[in-house]
């Protein structure tokens, strides 16, 4: 590496304006791709959103349109254009061309945000290469435009018309520089997603209860007449939570909702970096549903900004959960003295909840706000939570019983499962090696290099074993299909024959967490005050097979058997799906004949194809495989288990929330997929049969 000759004065660079966010947009707004580009409205949506927080606005529009301009408005006061002291340059100039200039770091413009850095809109700016803001403000309009950050045009003022009299708020209208937001892979512009805009239009809405927000787009004028929405919830974050378990069947038809405004004396640092004693605001927002499913979903917020990896506000509900569950259950009788407490995962299970914090200075885990850090907060949400369950379960004594019997069924079934599962263990080590006996291990000790073969049935194991290449290849055969795990507890899915085998052969115990990571803050804090049980999680250091491969046959029992195996490792196997070891083998359908030639077609697309090219149609052999047990072991191997030739499907996870902390709309339909077409519950599973029947592709 070549040596810098000469370090002095000269070498060190003064960035000045917004010169430093075009350097380095990453730093601003996390990267420069898609979920940039949607950073740019998030920021300017958020300031409309503070606006109606400080209770001055009640109603948003975003529109992008036909060439990518995207126009955001409100109603509120409008950004202050009077000359600002500090910068001798108007209010409204200040806050859009200066890194941290806004009125969200000490209480007075507003009492609480989501902006918390002070680079939001000057960001926008310095990304765009055109930018224009409007002023609704003192009966006139104000208008300034920029490029690049750059003043372009002076605030220009004009009389407001009669029938806006009186008319407030700000209008920004912003085009992305297209020289920024370049996919690196094809070197094309990336452009808007609709679906992933709309999911947190929705979500602002929900958790704003009274606020209008409405999003269209003629740049998606291809999804017309869907590409216009308009949200608004009466209801909040209860409606939020209604809508999340409309599938499902709830024990509380109406949502436990609460919220309380808690006002504490804190020591906060003010703008002269004094440390002062203030009244602080906190408003905390709650609600609860549970139903008869087993599963939990618990989304948080922030000062509206999902916080996607928890923290305090999480624990502080979390713990009072489980704390207010036993009280209650010792009260009527159900937990007697010298029995074993609930746990927090037995107060959980079917519980469908939103919790919203709104403080005056939240602490964030940098700028993606994914989770918040303030200490104080574990608290204030501790005592929201005890309060309005007490009163809801003290008014509601018969779906309090429901609720409580459901999480000690729960409890049992966790301890059933962690006897079956110890049983399992020791078992395995009388048998010697631990592994099922029907299990055809390959020699191979490196797991990189081994793969295990899930096969489906006897007789396509048996094929499978002598086809196999026995250094690198295992092979464990399944007897019939496994046990539905969505419509099971733990302790009937470890209990089940077929799924121990699996979890035994693989060897990293099961659970939808990693063994060795590090627990997070509501762990943590669970586990050191109430005792809880520590998940067995994944041990990915014992994995003994790099790929585990799904081969079943090519009719519908198969796909069947495929989906319970994948509705397995999507509940219990979470990491192993993440870590891409889960894979399906496409065996052939057809094996096709002309005189001494023949071919595998691996789809009727193929089959077809190969037909039409063919000189004599009518001279053809269509062998069609509905079995792997139909061939023998040579055709096996050649076709679906050699690395050279076979084709493998890899399974792959959409994540929950992107780095933003904003929910992923592929994940929330892969969750409510299982759920709809795997879980209790007919009617989603009926309704999407009647929406897909002429989809499918069934081999009469």
């Amino acid at each position: 590496m070549a040596q810098q000759s000469n370090y002095n004065a000269d070498s060190i660079q003064v960035l000045k304006g917004l010169t430093p966010v075009r350097k380095r947009p990453g730093m601003y707004i996390g990267s420069t791709d898609e979920r940039g580009l949607h950073h740019l409205i998030n920021e300017i949506v958020d300031n409309s959103v503070d606006e109606f927080m400080a209770g001055f606005c009640d109603e948003i529009s975003i529109h992008i349109d036909k060439d990518q301009y995207v126009e955001i408005s409100d109603n509120g006061r409008g950004i202050p254009v009077e000359k600002h002291e500090a910068t001798q340059v108007s209010t409204v100039e200040t806050v859009l061309t200066t890194l941290h200039a806004g009125g969200k770091f000490e209480e007075g413009a507003y009492s609480v945000s989501g902006g918390l850095h002070g680079v939001g809109a000057s960001a926008v700016n310095a990304l765009s290469e055109d930018f224009e803001v409007t002023v609704f403000r003192d009966n006139k309009i104000y208008k300034m435009s920029f490029s690049e950050g750059v003043k372009k045009t002076e605030l220009e003022s004009t009389p407001i018309s009669k029938v806006d009299n009186g008319k407030t708020g700000t209008k920004i209208r912003f085009k992305a520089d297209r020289t920024i937001f370049i996919d690196d892979e094809t070197n094309e512009n990336i452009n808007y997603d609709f679906q992933k805009i709309l999911l947190r239009t929705k979500e602002i809405a929900y958790l704003n209860k009274g606020l209008k927000i409405v999003f269209s787009s003629d740049y998606h004028d291809n999804l017309w007449p869907n590409n216009k929405n308009m949200y608004y919830f009466e209801g909040g974050i209860s409606s939020l939570v209604i809508n999340e378990t409309r599938n499902k069947t709830p024990l509380n038809k109406t949502p436990i909702y609460y919220e309380e405004e808690i006002i504490r004396n804190e020591t906060i640092t003010n703008n002269d970096g004094k440390a002062v004693v203030k009244p602080v605001k906190t408003l905390v927002e709650i609600a609860i549903q549970y139903d008869t499913s087993l599963g939990e979903n618990v989304l948080s917020y922030a000062n509206c900004i999902n916080t996607a990896d928890g923290g305090t506000h999480v624990t502080g509900f979390r713990s009072a959960l489980t704390r207010v569950f036993n009280d209650q259950a010792e009260k009527l009788g159900l937990i007697k003295d010298g029995e074993s407490s609930l746990q927090g995962e037995d107060t959980r299970e079917g519980l469908t909840a939103a919790i919203s914090v709104k403080l005056s200075n939240p602490q964030f885990e940098g700028q993606t706000k994914a989770k918040l850090g303030n200490k104080d907060v574990r608290n204030k949400v501790e005592t929201v939570v005890r309060k309005a369950l007490n009163i809801f379960l003290e008014d509601n004594p018969q779906i309090a019983k429901l609720i409580i019997e459901k999480c000690l069924t729960s409890q049992r079934a966790r301890e059933a499962a962690r006897k079956a599962r110890d049983l399992v263990l020791r078992k395995n080590a009388l048998d010697g090696g631990g592994l099922p006996g029907k299990l055809a291990d390959c020699s191979e000790k490196n797991p990189d290099l081994c793969e295990l073969y899930i096969v489906e049935g006897d007789s396509a194991g048996g094929t499978a074993k002598m086809g196999r290449d026995r250094k690198y290849q295992a092979i464990l055969p399944l007897r019939g299909k496994i046990l539905n795990v969505e419509k099971a507890r733990a302790d009937k899915m470890i209990s089940h024959e077929g799924i121990q085998h699996m979890i035994t052969a693989i060897g990293t115990g099961f659970g939808n967490t990693l063994k060795n990571e590090e627990n997070n803050i509501n762990n943590n804090f669970e586990n050191s005050n109430l005792n809880g049980n520590e998940s067995e999680g994944i041990d990915l250091s014992k994995l003994r097979y790099s790929k585990i491969i799904i081969m079943t046959d090519a009719d519908v029992d198969g796909s069947h058997i495929r989906t319970l195996l994948l509705t397995f490792f999507f509940r219990y196997m979470t990491p192993l799906i993440e870590n891409g070891n889960i894979y399906i083998a496409i065996p052939p359908l057809y094996k096709l004949g002309t005189g001494k030639n023949s071919k595998y077609c691996y789809s009727e697309e193929e089959k077809e194809e190969f037909i039409s090219k063919s000189q004599s149609s009518k001279n053809i052999r269509v062998q069609r495989y509905k079995g792997l047990g139909e061939m023998n072991a040579d055709q096996l191997w050649s076709t679906t288990m050699d690395p050279d030739t076979r084709t493998l499907k890899k399974v792959i996870m959409p994540p929950d929330h992107d780095e933003y902390g904003e929910r992923n709309p592929e994940a929330e339909i892969t969750r409510k997929t299982f759920e709809n077409l795997m879980g209790d519950d007919v009617t989603p599973r009926r309704k999407f049969i009647e929406e897909n029947a002429l989809f499918a592709n069934i081999d009469t």
